[in-house]
Parts: structure tokens; sequence; C-alpha cells
């Protein structure tokens, strides 16, 4: 006999809803298995045997976030099989900074009502975001929460563990002056400032399908493009390249993230001119008349990531991440000083 219960359905919670919901998502799940996973979903914990081979002193690196308020475009747009793409990357973005292989990873949806399609839906984002990551989905879980959020709404949030060989650890301490700092193309806007990015929009009483001849595309797809995720494209640097520092450009932008990955006493010189800004960035900062200081301090302006290498390994870092599939130039140099200097 399956668990029911009535009186938990009136109080706003249907446990048979939950189960529906499993059944849905566990092919998006099966197709994220990797050889170290040892359990199936459904139990208690997600376990993982870890394979040591070629690691001589293994250290996990672990990551948690969510994917903001970016999520209340997924409400708006009635599209939720992407923001579970955002919810991984912000997660493996910054254990990949370290040099760290994503493992595995775990979710957390909170919903107002639990309706299995749009969970399912959820996951298969969360899935695909594990696939191109390199890592497998072991486990998560969905709360109803009714009375604490609206029924149609819900919340995102992850966590994922990755292992690095000590020896292979991105460390800060290599970098000195004259290192090439190459960036590595978003896909725009990511996850991070749309909080701005909604009052510039006003994005609940506009139509976000109108095509927008400056984005290619509506400008709801825009916004709702998820998050790039660079991780096998940084491993296979890594392995070829002797990398000095990694930087996820996520909230605070370019003055916050860069600086945080470079040591006390030097400075990111970045050529302004170099940076290939998106056509979405212009946009939020022509609408919402936002400065370019401002703009370079919330987003990342076309750039999700940034390596520092010895300037004599730029061109070929630049062409291994091009192999990889990204989009990598030369944007600046490390130089005496202090923090990040745009010029």
């Amino acid at each position: 006999m399956k668990s029911f219960s009535e009186s938990y359905k009136a109080a706003g919670v249907d446990i048979t809803a939950g189960y529906r919901a499993v059944e849905l998502l566990k092919k998006h799940v099966a197709a994220t298995m990797t050889a170290g996973c040892v359990s199936d979903i459904g139990g208690f914990g997600g376990l993982f045997e870890l394979d040591m081979t070629g690691i001589q002193r293994p250290v996990l690196v672990s990551g948690t976030d969510g994917v903001g308020t970016k999520i209340k475009l997924a409400f708006l747009m009635d599209k939720h099989d992407t923001v579970g793409i955002d919810c991984v990357a912000m997660c493996v973005n910054d254990i990949i900074c370290c040099g760290a292989k994503p493992l595995f990873f775990l979710d957390y949806i909170a919903i107002g009502k639990n309706f299995p399609e749009k969970v399912a839906a959820i996951v298969s984002g969360v899935a695909e975001g594990c696939i191109q990551a390199g890592c497998a989905l072991i486990g998560g879980e969905t709360a109803e929460h009714p009375g604490l959020m609206p029924e149609d709404e819900y919340d995102l949030a992850g966590f994922s563990v990755g292992v690095v060989d000590r020896a292979k650890i991105i460390d800060h301490n290599a970098v000195k002056p004259g290192d090439a700092v190459i960036a590595l193309a978003s896909t725009g806007v990511h996850s991070n400032g749309f909080s701005l990015v909604r009052r510039v929009f006003d994005v609940e009483n506009r139509d976000l399908g109108v095509y927008c001849n400056d984005l290619g595309m509506t400008l709801g797809e825009a916004l709702l493009t998820p998050t790039k995720i660079y991780v096998k494209s940084i491993l296979a640097l890594n392995e070829q390249v002797k990398i000095g520092a990694v930087s996820h450009i996520t909230g605070g932008g370019f003055y916050e993230n860069i600086p945080r990955a470079i040591p006390d006493g030097l400075c990111a010189k970045i050529q302004r001119k170099a940076v290939r800004v998106l056509p979405i960035f212009d946009m939020i900062a022509r609408e919402g008349n936002v400065p370019e200081r401002d703009m370079f301090n919330t987003y990342n302006m076309g750039v999700g990531m940034s390596v520092v290498v010895p300037a004599a390994d730029a061109d070929k870092a630049i062409r291994i991440l091009r192999e990889n599939g990204e989009d990598a130039y030369l944007i600046g140099e490390i130089a005496e000083g202090d923090g990040i200097e745009l010029c």
C-alpha cells in the first residue's frame, strides 16, 4: 500500500504528486550517471564512489548556489527547463576555479504546489547542466511549501562536490607581473544582476516575446539564456598549461571577481576596448541609464570567466580553449598595483 494522507493533502501537501514527480524525472537523472554512482534516486542519501586513479593527494572542493531572481523570468515565460542549467553552472563554475573536476550534484526545489510536470521540467535542466559539467545528479529534494509561497512559484538551489590532486590546484600565488589575462565569452547575463534587469526592463509589465533586432531573438529568450558551463575547457587547459588564476565573473562583475584570484600587490589591467560586450548589456545600460562603471561592477559584460597564464603561454592557452568550444581572447595583463584597472 502506497503512502497517502488525506489530512496532509487538505493542508496543501500532496504526497502522491511527489511520487509522480520522481517517476517523471528519473529518466533525466539516469542520463547523468557516471562510473562513480553507487545509488539510485529515491534513497535517503546519494552515494558516490571516488576513483583515485592518477590522484596522489585528493582534495575535495565544494560549491553551493542558486539561480537568484532570474527565476522570476522563468515564471513570467512559463519556461522551466533551463534554470536548472543555471543552478548547476553557478556551482561547478566556482569549483573549476580551483582546478577541481565536479563529481556529483544535488538540487533542492522549494515549490508552492507540486506540479509533477513542472518539477520534471526543472530537473531536466539540472540534468542537462550536469551532463555539460560531466558530473552526476545523485540526489535532490522537492519540498512543497503551501502558504509560504504562491502555488505557481518555486526556488531552486544546488550543491556540488569536486576533486583535484593537490599538486594541480590552481594557486594564485604563481601569478606575476606580465602574465596574460584571457577572457572566455559568456552566453549573456548568466545568473547575476537580475534585480536590476527586472527593474530596467519592467519585466512584469513588458511583452518579453517581442523580437529585438539588436539581440537577434526576443528579450525573454536573451534574458533566460542559460549560464555557460566552463568545466571541460578549463580541465583541458589545466592539463597542458600552468594556470595562474581563474575567475568566475558573477555578481560584482569585473571589479569584485577578477581581483579575488589575484595576490595582494598585483593588479589586473584590463583593456576596455578589448572586451567584447554583448548587445544585451548595451541594451541594459541604454534603457536603464546605467553608468559604465556600474555595469562592469554588476555584470559579466560578455566575459563569463577569466584565466591568467604566463604571457609565453597565452597563444597556446587561447588555442586550447578554442579547441574546446570557447570564444577565448586576450583582454589584459597583470601588473604591480591593487585590484583591477579598466584602461
